[in-house]
């Protein structure tokens, strides 16, 4: 018995011993780096000075804050709203059509993908070239718009950009999701007399809802944090057009004269709660039990 316990307490130390690289960084780099900003979103913060506690000042200050509900916010939720649908429902077709018996399948996969292994700071910088003013984007439509330097073109134009980058990331999930489906449920479909349409309605989408659900969820989380194009195209400009609350986070910690440190972590929890509340509302709305 007495030699039984002794291997078993060996297993276990052995186990920990071999975790604890991860464990320490797990904890260290997340558990405390979490819990630490959470304490500072509840202090005054500027780097240079101890933190001083302030309750629920900083939350306060984000009510009547006019960056923060008139452009970090709204300009957020354009951006969810508009990118994530379009990457999905692009990124959807995109698979069924490559999941079809066609010439030259592999290249225009690999075509669609290519945007999602390359840098977005590279990709950044050369639509940042191609929309200037003198661009080739001008120069092909014959136009003269400025349009990362145009409070009503700017932030469409992210969009435009971050849709061309994530979409060949969806796509490849989607086509795994579809090559996923057992043939045999088509099959079965052809012999009742169902056509492409009902097969497409009553098997491919119920089938694919728990990759639908986890696409819209993986893109509404990028597309809240959504920074790098920000920061690398326009800075939070133009007249703050392109200011989003992850990008204000860092406006605020790291740009303003006075970092506000404490500040910038309450609108970071307010981020995650954000995301937290529409990603429970997508599960219940997308990922119900399928029926075939």
């Amino acid at each position: 018995m007495a030699r039984k316990w002794r291997r078993r307490l060996g297993e276990w130390v052995a186990a920990y011993v071999l975790l604890a690289p991860y464990l320490f960084v797990f904890l260290v780099f997340n558990v405390f780096a979490i819990a630490y900003a959470l304490y500072l979103s509840f202090t005054y913060f500027d780097l240079f000075s101890p933190p001083r506690w302030i309750g629920l000042g900083n939350y306060l200050y984000l009510l009547q804050d006019r960056l923060f509900l008139q452009k970090a916010v709204p300009n957020t939720l354009k951006y969810v709203a508009v990118v994530v649908p379009t990457q999905t429902i692009i990124s959807l077709l995109l698979a069924f059509a490559l999941d079809q018996e066609i010439k030259f399948r592999r290249f225009f996969r690999t075509l669609f993908y290519v945007p999602s292994v390359t840098s977005s700071v590279v990709i950044s910088l050369i639509f940042l070239w191609l929309f200037k003013k003198t661009g080739v984007i001008n120069q092909i439509l014959g136009l003269s718009i400025d349009w990362l330097n145009s409070p009503v073109f700017a932030l469409p134009t992210i969009m435009m950009v971050n849709i061309w980058s994530t979409t060949g990331t969806m796509m490849v999930i989607f086509l795994a999701g579809l090559q996923d489906i057992p043939v045999t449920y088509y099959e079965a479909a052809m012999i009742d007399g169902a056509n492409r349409w009902q097969m497409l309605r009553h098997i491919t989408i119920p089938l694919l809802r728990p990759v639908i659900f986890f696409v819209v969820t993986m893109g509404v989380i990028g597309c809240f944090q959504v920074f790098d194009q920000i920061y690398v195209m326009t800075a939070g400009g133009p007249l703050d057009s392109t200011t989003t609350i992850a990008y204000l986070i860092y406006k605020w910690a790291f740009q303003s004269t006075t970092p506000f440190m404490g500040r910038a972590s309450a609108v970071a929890f307010v981020l995650a709660a954000m995301i937290l509340i529409v990603t429970v509302i997508q599960r219940r709305l997308i990922e119900r039990p399928t029926e075939v």
